[in-house]
């Protein structure tokens, strides 16, 4: 649970499709009503070509409402659409809750490269559990330019292996995700180095696995990973 202080935070998530870079732009804090406020790398996000948003447009300051804001409730499915329980049932949830829904489905649209994600504030967890897309795969899993059909194969259910890049100039937190022969499949997520950088100096027990694999979308997004910690 991505909790500080009594209160659960989610991240906003933004990729730029200049630079392939993700930013989070933006928290959602929920304690009783709702806050967004914009995130740390709301400026260099800026400059690689992120508009605000038109409902927040002073990046300044805090917005507070009661119930959750419709810009991001409209991301959601609606409750009432004939096949919500099986939507429901695909996130583990019994009953729709638009936070939690929100939380575990990340609300992306094919409109806009905006996600929520459950961060890691805090590494005195007992259990920790994530599901991402590695960064960077199709760099080095031998995609030839846009065709990535014949790459190296990963299967569901593999267990793959973390490892510290030390002296990484694009991030200091930086995480090689490796298999079984030590072979560079892609990196976890930025938004999450710096948190796993912490659980692994601590010697905390991780384990990775495959969890999906397509890579008929150039293999930007196509390997995804449960990673679980503790």
């Amino acid at each position: 649970m991505s909790a500080k202080d009594g209160k659960d935070y989610l991240y906003l998530i933004w990729k730029s499709e200049r630079s392939r870079k993700q930013y989070i732009v933006g928290q959602l804090i929920k304690n009783g009503g709702y806050k967004f406020q914009y995130g740390e790398e709301i400026e260099e996000a800026v400059d690689d070509g992120f508009s605000l948003l038109l409902c927040f447009p002073d990046k300044n300051i805090s917005y507070e409402d009661n119930k959750l804001f419709p810009i991001f409730a409209s991301r959601l499915p609606d409750r009432k659409r004939k096949n919500i329980k099986d939507i429901l049932k695909k996130y583990g949830m019994q009953e729709y809750d638009e936070y939690t829904l929100l939380k575990r489905s990340g609300a992306r649209l094919p409109i806009d490269n905006l996600e929520f994600i459950d961060p890691i504030l805090s590494t005195e967890e007992d259990h920790i559990s994530r599901s991402f897309f590695m960064a960077g795969t199709r760099h080095y899993i031998g995609c030839q330019g846009e065709d990535c059909s014949n790459a190296i194969t990963v299967t569901r259910g593999d267990e793959v292996f973390l490892q510290k890049d030390i002296g990484n100039k694009f991030d200091v937190y930086a995480i090689k995700i490796v298999d079984l022969e030590g072979t560079l499949l892609g990196y976890i997520p930025r938004y999450y180095s710096k948190g796993v950088s912490e659980l692994l100096d601590q010697g905390k027990n991780v384990q990775c696995h495959i969890s999906n694999v397509d890579k008929s979308s150039n293999c930007n997004e196509c390997v995804k990973i449960i990673m679980k910690i503790g």
